[in-house]
């Protein structure tokens, strides 16, 4: 069998948008293939999300309900923060595969091939959102399933989608920095949890805000997950929305242009 390969490209010469995106795609496709192949991502990034939908619907629901405003039901006001939890603790998939490859010096090869030096970093970045594109898919088929209507029309569930992968994408930079700044992938866990806890439950992603005691209220009001949350309960339960949505994009593009150019620069000093 002969066997063919595409003319290499010398290490030193300058890469070129084209090949770029193309090395960006081919990491993007390994990053994905690797969750296919350990099955301990690919549990985290679709039965545990399952298992979250089902447990805060049927066994915390019915002690929430009474705190939410009259003629609004507990699941239409947890799918939205069942979202953003989910791609907020799939986010350290970014700094968790980051530190394994840099461990296991894949990096260092990566930078030995004649590829874009780019290609690692936005690889990463747009497998994890590939990852999270599908995860909010199945999310939603879920949601339906136990009962969660949309208040609003087909564009409102949309721009919902479209606000979770977009803050989705900019977690995935936040992550990238820590993956970079670790040892390995179990430190990068470990180091990531105590960013991810307060983000996620000091919020109003699975109780209103209100509940939470005064001095927690306005840190869980205007914290990155509730902005989320909020926004993309509007676009999905109805009522003024475009206050929620910009701030929301606010957060995320502040989130990429602060944490982007940091992640680059801790990848320049690790390679």
């Amino acid at each position: 069998m002969t066997t063919v390969t595409a003319p290499a490209r010398p290490a030193t010469a300058r890469v070129d948008r084209g090949h770029a995106v193309g090395d960006a795609v081919t990491m993007a496709w390994r990053n994905l293939l690797n969750i296919k192949r350990n099955p301990q991502l690919l549990v985290f990034a679709t039965i545990q999300p399952v298992i979250f939908v089902v447990m805060f619907r049927y066994v915390f629901g019915g002690a929430i309900q009474g705190s939410l405003p009259p003629g609004q039901t507990y699941v239409n006001f947890l799918m939205p923060g069942i979202f953003v939890q989910t791609i907020v603790f799939g986010a350290l998939t970014t700094g968790v595969g980051l530190a394994d490859d840099l461990s296991k010096g894949l990096i260092d090869r990566f930078r030995s091939l004649p590829m874009a030096r780019s290609a690692v970093l936005v690889g990463r970045t747009l497998a994890d959102f590939v990852r999270n594109f599908f995860v909010v898919i199945l999310m939603c088929v879920v949601g339906f399933i136990v009962g969660w209507s949309i208040g609003t029309n087909v564009w409102g569930l949309l721009g919902c989608i479209g606000i979770i992968l977009a803050f989705s994408y900019s977690l995935s930079w936040v992550f990238a920095i820590v993956g970079l700044s670790v040892k390995d992938a179990e430190t990068a866990q470990a180091v990531s949890f105590p960013i991810l806890a307060p983000l996620v439950f000091a919020s109003s992603a699975f109780v209103p805000v209100a509940t939470m005691p005064s001095w927690l209220q306005g840190w869980a009001k205007n914290q990155p997950v509730s902005v989320v949350v909020n926004a993309a309960r509007a676009l999905t339960i109805g009522g003024p929305t475009s206050e929620y949505v910009i701030k929301a994009l606010i957060w995320i593009v502040g989130i990429i242009a602060v944490c982007a150019p940091i992640a680059v620069a801790r990848y320049r000093k690790a390679v």
